[in-house]
């Protein structure tokens, strides 16, 4: 299985590639390679319909990996929407759907869209059963270790559903995952520099994910990372939905900056970069507190520290403002702007990281 891997990795890395590309590069011998290309030709994973052609001498067959051959569909539930994705094995969406909807697990009418929802995805997307790997749904809540039950809801007040009850209309394999650890696999799927790094999810609620040696890590109760109840103002903070005071949550969430645009977070950054006087106070606030948050996990893991969520899709014209207050609390004198990185992965990134799990269990099963 060791030597397919390789070579179907390497089809995938430099595809098309050449028989003989593959042999030298990996260092196996010609029967070897020739065994593993004809078991991925059989399950549909590879093509080798093209050739590469030579100046002289026969022209070698091309192999190149093919895309669609496996897809996976990711769900992102929130308050007021709900989002799904289908990804293929290079973990491009080729389907998106979103659509409001109040979330309210109680409303068989909610559930029923769901299952709608993730049909209609598969259909324009044109993603027969077989293909379908499996439906990952996310949830803002902490999922018990077999996966079977939230075991702490309260951003929505779901803690203690069952996966079987959200995913009643969803007649394919499916799991639940946290939405701070999806959105930080599909990061560091698309960002493959990333080694080491801390994953900030700056949505509607705050979260965080902890990648270590390219795997997330969730810590011995599955909280790891979980930065959005820090402590951030000792006294006098605001409540946080988890019933405490002066929580990273309440000062970072994307709705402290959208309430003053009615929700659209879009036209909040539009009126900032017009000079609207509010929004930029907010913003300087904002940014003060975020500022903070950073120069803590770096002083922790002094490692890569990304950017993303709702605020994360924006914050690319900001980081130099951010890197300086970052910087004026750093006593070692290394720059944020070395470790401090906007997220690449800016559209549906939770829904996107809630299917890329089922993407790469089967690439790491082939």
């Amino acid at each position: 299985m060791q030597n397919r891997q390789m070579v179907y990795r390497y089809i995938r890395e430099n595809g098309p590639v050449s028989k003989q590309d593959i042999v030298v590069a990996l260092q196996l011998s010609l029967p070897t390679v020739t065994q593993n290309l004809e078991y991925l030709k059989k399950q549909g994973l590879i093509d080798a319909s093209r050739k590469i052609k030579h100046t002289g001498g026969r022209n070698a067959t091309a192999y190149t990996y093919i895309k669609n051959a496996k897809t996976a569909i990711g769900v992102s539930l929130t308050a007021n929407h709900m989002s799904v994705v289908a990804v293929d094995l290079s973990g491009e969406v080729i389907g998106l759907v979103r659509e409001k909807a109040v979330f309210d697990l109680g409303d068989e009418t909610y559930l029923k869209k769901l299952g709608e929802t993730v049909e209609l995805v598969k259909e324009t997307a044109g993603i027969s059963t077989e293909r379908l790997l499996g439906v990952g749904i996310s949830v803002p809540g902490f999922i018990s270790d077999d996966g079977e039950e939230v075991t702490y809801g309260r951003t929505l007040g779901f803690t203690g559903r069952k996966r079987e009850e959200i995913a009643r209309y969803i007649p394919y394999r499916h799991f639940l995952v946290h939405d701070s650890y999806a959105a930080g696999c599909m990061e560091s799927w698309e960002n493959h520099r990333i080694t080491n790094a801390f994953y900030i999810s700056l949505g509607n609620s705050i979260g965080g994910t902890v990648i270590i040696q390219n795997e997330i890590y969730q810590g011995d109760s599955r909280k790891g990372g979980e930065i959005g109840h820090m402590t951030v103002v000792p006294s006098g903070g605001k409540t946080c939905y988890c019933g405490k005071k002066g929580c990273f949550d309440t000062v970072c969430r994307a709705t402290n900056l959208d309430t003053y645009t009615d929700g659209n977070l879009e036209e909040f950054f539009l009126r900032l970069k017009q000079g609207d006087k509010k929004a930029e106070k907010m913003w300087k606030e904002y940014l003060n507190h975020l500022s903070l948050a950073i120069h803590n996990i770096r002083m922790l893991f002094d490692g890569s520290i990304i950017l993303g969520g709702y605020v994360g899709a924006y914050i690319g014209d900001y980081m130099e403002l951010l890197c300086q207050k970052v910087d004026a609390r750093n006593p070692f004198g290394d720059k944020a702007e070395q470790y401090l990185l906007e997220c690449r992965y800016k559209v549906e990134a939770v829904a996107a990281g809630a299917a890329i799990f089922y993407v790469d269990r089967f690439l790491k099963s082939i």
